[in-house]
C-alpha cells in the first residue's frame, strides 16, 4: 500500500501512489512517465502523464467534486468556445488510502497567463469577454438550467459576508479597510441578477488561463463551473487587465453597473479570502491577491 495519511483531510500524495492509481484503473496509461507540475493549484496535485496526459488529485474535500463535473459538462460546453478548454478522458476512483475521485485529461500546452504579458492588451480582453459570452449564451442554447442539479447552483455573494467581513478586519493596516467595507456594502446593496440564470466559470483569474506565442489559447480548471448570476466571472477584470483594458472588456461584454459592481465585490471578497489563506506561506500567491483587491478597489 502508498503511504497515504488523510489526517487533516489532506492526504499524501506522491509518484508511487499515482502509479499504483493509474496501473489498476488506467492499464493503458501505466507505462507512461510521470512528471509533477511545481507549483500547481492550490486545489489539487497535477502530474503531466506522457505527452498529451495530465493526472489532477484533489488536495482537500473543497476539490473532490471537480473530476466528476468537468468529465459531465466540459464535453458539452467545448464545442461553443472560443478558446480551448480541458478534455476529461477519465474519472479515477479512490485506492490504496486515496479517498477522492481524480481525473486524467488531454494535456493542453501553454504557459500560465500573466499581467506583464497580457495586462495591457485590448485584443486580450475582447477575446475574454467573446469567451464570457459564449459561456453564458449556451444556457439558453444548449442545456436548461433546471437540468443541472444542485452541482450546479451558485451561491449568493451574500453567502460570503462574515467570512469577508472578517478578513477585511484582519488586513487592517495592509489595505484601506474603509474603502473596502465601502465596496463590499455596495456589492451585497446591487440590485441582483434578474435575468434568466448563465454560465459561469466560477474561478476565472490569470491562474486558468494558458497562452501559447503570447496569446490567449486555454480556459482551464472548471471546478467552479455553475449556473446563476455571472458577476463572479468578473474577477478577471482584477486579476489581469489595467484600467483601459478592463474598460474594453467591460464595453465587449455588455456588463451593466449592478452586475460590476457585484463582480468588484467578488474580486474583493475571493482576494481576501486568498489573501488572508496563503499571502504568508506564498508570495506569488501575495503579490497576485494584492493587485485584485487594489485594483477592486479602483473600480
Amino acid at each position: 500500500m502508498a503511504a497515504v495519511s488523510t489526517a487533516g483531510t489532506r492526504p499524501q500524495i506522491d509518484e508511487a501512489l499515482v502509479r499504483r492509481l493509474i496501473g489498476t484503473q488506467f492499464p493503458q496509461w501505466a507505462g507512461l512517465p510521470l512528471k509533477l507540475l511545481d507549483p500547481a493549484g492550490s486545489d489539487h496535485v497535477i502530474y503531466r502523464l506522457g505527452e498529451e496526459l495530465s493526472v489532477r488529485l484533489p488536495r482537500h474535500p473543497g476539490a473532490i467534486g471537480q473530476a466528476r463535473k468537468e468529465f459531465r459538462w466540459l464535453p458539452e460546453l467545448a464545442p461553443h468556445l472560443p478558446l480551448a478548454i480541458p478534455e476529461p478522458l477519465g474519472v479515477g476512483r479512490p485506492g490504496f488510502g486515496y479517498p477522492w475521485p481524480w481525473a486524467v485529461s488531454r494535456w493542453l500546452e501553454g504557459e500560465v497567463a500573466t499581467v506583464d504579458a497580457l495586462g495591457d492588451s485590448s485584443e486580450a480582453a475582447v477575446e475574454l469577454a467573446r469567451f464570457l459570452a459564449a459561456l453564458q449564451r449556451f444556457t439558453v442554447e444548449g442545456i436548461p438550467a433546471g437540468d443541472t442539479g444542485d452541482a450546479l447552483a451558485g451561491r449568493p455573494l451574500s453567502d460570503r459576508d462574515r467570512a469577508t467581513r472578517t478578513a477585511i478586519a484582519k488586513v487592517d493596516g495592509v489595505f484601506d479597510t474603509t474603502a473596502m467595507t465601502e465596496l463590499w456594502d455596495a456589492a451585497l446593496s446591487a440590485p441582483g441578477w434578474d435575468r434568466p440564470p448563465v454560465w459561469f466559470h466560477g474561478d476565472f483569474h490569470t491562474g486558468n488561463l494558458l497562452t501559447s506565442n503570447g496569446c490567449l489559447s486555454a480556459v482551464i480548471d472548471f471546478g467552479g463551473l455553475g449556473i446563476g448570476d455571472p458577476a463572479c466571472d468578473l474577477m478577471i477584470a482584477f486579476t489581469l487587465m489595467s484600467a483601459d483594458t478592463r474598460a474594453v472588456f467591460r464595453d465587449a461584454l455588455g456588463v451593466d453597473d449592478a452586475t460590476w459592481t457585484r463582480g468588484r465585490g467578488w474580486a474583493l471578497a475571493t482576494g481576501l479570502n486568498a489573501y488572508t489563506t496563503y499571502a504568508a506561506v506564498n508570495p506569488r500567491v501575495a503579490a497576485q491577491t494584492t493587485r485584485q483587491i487594489t485594483q477592486a478597489l479602483v473600480g
